[in-house]
């Protein structure tokens, strides 16, 4: 019964669809109603938070980077010397410039002077540099017998560049010959010109490597070796063995740990004398010292254990140096001390007319001294220093009173010297140089000698560098110093009278490889002495050409 009522519904719903669907159709060609819903409601996405971290404070950084700054002079010509010229060979330079490198200059004047002066490079500067550098120069005086000398000096420096190491070498060979002409030329005729000559041979080997940027532990070294064989014409040999060995570590930029050892060793020996020696003179070094560096000074401390032919000394090594906050300039101190090794080579250079000697005392220097060093705007720099200075053995140079013909060396055990000097330059790059030099010397306290013999006690120089036009230079240097005590026969002692040497000169450009050069030397004809009974030549003239390629 139930079954068959649901049959009946389910039969009804299905005629009730049909009938609605049936009135939908029919209702479709009628137009349709649109009911539009209006709304100020529009929703609108909420902006998303940002994170704010909330930061510490940086850490305060107190150390200063200590920055070796390697600047090439600015001034690109080198002073002229009136004294017997010396000049120092070519230093290897990795900054060089590539451009016109190779140059020869000839030149000739009065007195016979030939002149020749050449430079040769070759590598990229950056994988390896070679530098060849040789001059030439003699002159003799008709006026005075035997006043005759000449130089003649040839350098190789190599460097080959690895990428943290540099490889460094050179070989350099001289010949300086002077005549010893002081003697009294009425009295002594006989001389001969192999009698008075000086002919002094030198050749110099070295080596060495340093690093070019810090290693892994930031150590920095520049061990470097050099052997050197020195001779004067069948009278004398001099041979010399030096290594240095310099290391140093910085912690944190500002603080320094350095090293040096130093071994210096000399064979002298004398052949044809009335007397021959053979002498060994030995020095020994080991220097330890710390630097610490800050923004308002730099202290500089080490000691320096010196054997000097197995006595031993202990040297300073102390100084320091406090720039003045928001002034260019640097007040500085020190107390130092260091051992001047007399050779034979190494006297002859401050007195080429110095006779074979037969013993070799080092001299012991010890420095107390204070000073200023000041840079006012661009261009201008000033340095002055005052120093009390104590010698020990100190070597004096006499005149050899038999004849006059030559010096000899006369030990001082103890003396003091207060010096003063003072410098000041303006450099505007390589158009307009003047540098200007005053040193002061006051020798007392002289234990076995009444002066300082040979020692000058007052300098200056000058020099002026001026390119007024663009292929025209114009140079000036002006050498004065006070005269220096000398000794006669019979302790008779008396002073020089000094000198002063006046060069100007000028090199005109002629194109990019040709230039002509003029100077004039010693031009107030001052022929003044250096040396007792050694008069130099009087006005000197020098014309010639320079060639670049």
């Amino acid at each position: 019964m139930v079954r068959k009522y649901h049959i009946l519904f389910f039969a009804a719903c299905f005629f009730m669809h049909n009938s609605f669907a049936q009135t939908v159709q029919k209702d479709t060609s009628k137009k349709q109603q649109v009911v539009e819903i209006t709304s100020e409601y529009k929703p609108v996405l909420r902006n998303a938070v940002k994170i704010n971290f909330s930061a510490t404070n940086l850490t305060s950084d107190t150390s200063h980077a200590k920055l070796q700054y390697n600047i090439p002079s600015q001034n690109l010509f080198y002073t002229y010397q009136p004294l017997p010229v010396k000049p120092l060979a070519l230093q290897v330079d990795t900054a060089l410039d590539l451009g016109d490198r190779n140059f020869v200059k000839l030149g000739f004047g009065n007195y016979s002077t030939p002149y020749a002066k050449a430079g040769l490079s070759f590598g990229d500067g950056k994988k390896s540099l070679v530098n060849v550098y040789g001059d030439y120069i003699s002159s003799s005086n008709n006026a005075v017998k035997y006043q005759d000398y000449s130089q003649f000096n040839a350098k190789v420096a190599a460097s080959y560049f690895m990428p943290k190491n540099e490889l460094y070498g050179s070989a350099a060979i001289s010949q300086n010959t002077y005549n010893l002409y002081g003697y009294d030329h009425t009295v002594y005729t006989d001389y001969t010109k192999d009698s008075v000559q000086q002919r002094f041979s030198d050749l110099k080997i070295a080596g060495g490597v340093r690093n070019l940027k810090p290693n892994e532990s930031g150590i920095n070294y520049n061990p470097n070796v050099q052997v050197n064989l020195f001779s004067l014409q069948n009278k004398a040999t001099e041979n010399s063995f030096v290594l240095n060995a310099p290391v140093e570590k910085t912690f944190d930029n500002d603080f320094t740990i350095k090293v040096a050892a130093k071994v210096d060793a000399t064979n002298y020996s004398t052949n044809g004398l009335p007397v021959n020696v053979s002498i060994h003179n030995n020095i020994y070094q080991l220097a330890p010292s710390i630097e610490l560096s800050g923004e308002r000074f730099t202290l500089h401390g080490g000691i320096a254990p010196t054997w000097d032919n197995n006595q031993l000394t202990i040297l300073p090594d102390i100084y320091a140096e406090f720039p003045i906050k928001g002034k260019a300039f640097v007040v500085q101190g020190g107390w130092v001390g260091q051992i001047i090794k007399n050779t034979y080579q190494n006297l002859t250079d401050v007195n080429p007319y110095l006779l074979p000697v037969t013993s070799q005392l080092n001299t012991r220097e010890m420095e107390f001294y204070a000073g200023i060093k000041a840079t006012v705007g661009k261009h201008f720099n000033f340095n002055a220093k005052a120093s009390f200075i104590t010698y020990h053995d100190l070597a004096l140079f006499v005149n050899d009173t038999n004849n006059y013909k030559g010096f000899n060396i006369k030990n001082e055990s103890k003396a003091n010297d207060f010096r003063v000097h003072a410098d000041i330059s303006y450099i505007n790059q390589d158009k307009f140089t003047i540098t200007s030099g005053l040193t002061i010397n006051g020798y007392t306290g002289l234990q076995d000698n009444s002066h300082a013999w040979g020692m000058v006690p007052i300098e200056f120089n000058t020099s002026l560098r001026w390119w007024a036009y663009k292929s025209l230079l114009v140079k000036g240097d002006l050498n004065a110093f006070g005269g220096a005590p000398y000794l006669l026969k019979n302790n008779v002692s008396n002073t020089l009278s000094g000198g002063s040497d006046l060069s100007i000169g000028t090199e005109y450009v002629i194109n990019k490889k040709f230039s002509a050069w003029l100077d004039f030397n010693n031009l107030l004809n001052n022929k003044y002495q250096r040396w007792y009974n050694y008069p130099v030549y009087g006005l000197n003239v020098l014309v010639g050409v320079i060639c670049k390629f």
